[in-house]
């Protein structure tokens, strides 16, 4: 794939974005038992302005897989509200501490630091909740749970987390940065699309299909990333730019140079979509989707 100038967001994906933010918005109704200050926050956070990148790969992934987009929607809100708690902690003072977040102040500038920390406790168990009780069948229901836990815990998005924090300077390290983004991004972009597979029925063959494309776009997704905070504005992004030189983090543009992360990024494009050759006309979508994202501006 050649890498060019930046394409038009596909046309679906702002009114897929829009049902996603109707049923986030439906599912944080909260009772009198959740206070207030909790409440307003997990709205401020879970409802700001993004790109939804997660659970638009549900939907489209039970629909390369020849589900109905109906039966996504608790899979593909819960992944977004552990992506969207991973943000609020990933932003605290102790680890990346970013001011910025979705073109707003982070949670823990706009509310204060023991917010933001109990806004992620409150997101992850509502996550293993509404997959528990709105997927229809505990069957699913229990290997999406299973999923998406294992991509989010300790030998995941977590462990990568710990390492990206923990690493010092000390030269090309491939196969380092390679094994943090595999974890960091690339794993919950993964169980994405093995939620949507999951629930479409799916048999092993197109779960591992789908899982294996998430992790090739889940890493270009990423190099993308680093240099976005390289040449981004602030203002389109929504977040800091050059933060990662700042922080003295290990990306790829600082370990490769621009040209050839550009060059890995196309073939870990190109991958991606080869997975879904398999799934015809279905995928279109996620071809487009995979297209636009690598060559965004924001």
């Amino acid at each position: 794939m050649e890498l060019d100038t930046a394409l038009a967001e596909p046309p679906f994906l702002a009114s897929l974005r829009g049902e996603i933010d109707g049923q986030l918005a439906r599912y944080i109704e909260f009772s009198d038992g959740c206070p207030p200050q909790l409440a307003e926050a997990i709205r401020y956070v879970l409802l700001a302005p993004g790109k939804r990148l997660r659970p638009i790969l549900v939907v489209l992934g039970a629909q390369a897989a020849g589900g109905p987009r109906s039966d996504t929607w608790p899979a593909a809100c819960a992944v977004e509200m552990i992506h969207t708690y991973s943000l609020v902690h990933d932003d605290l003072p102790a680890m990346d501490d970013d001011d910025l977040r979705r073109g707003r102040p982070t949670c823990h500038v706009q509310f204060d630091e023991a917010t933001a920390i109990l806004v992620g406790d409150a997101l992850i168990p509502l996550a293993f909740e509404i997959i528990c009780r709105d997927i229809g069948d505990p069957e699913i229901a229990v290997q999406c749970c299973q999923a998406l836990a294992r991509a989010a815990g300790a030998e995941q998005l977590v462990g990568g987390q710990v390492d990206d924090l923990s690493w010092q300077v000390r030269g090309s390290d491939g196969p380092l940065l390679e094994s943090i983004h595999l974890r960091k991004t690339a794993a919950l972009m993964a169980v994405s699309l093995r939620l949507g597979g999951l629930t479409a029925r799916a048999d092993d063959c197109t779960l591992a299909a789908l899982e294996q494309s998430g992790l090739l776009l889940g890493l270009a997704f990423q190099i993308a990333d680093d240099l976005l905070d390289l040449t981004g504005n602030p203002v389109t992004m929504g977040k800091a730019a050059r933060k990662d030189r700042e922080h003295d983090k290990l990306t790829y543009p600082r370990m490769w140079g621009v040209a050839r992360s550009r060059q890995r990024l196309s073939e870990l494009t190109d991958a991606a979509i080869a997975c879904w050759q398999p799934f015809g006309e279905r995928a279109q979508p996620l071809r487009e989707l995979a297209h636009y994202l690598v060559q965004r501006t924001h």
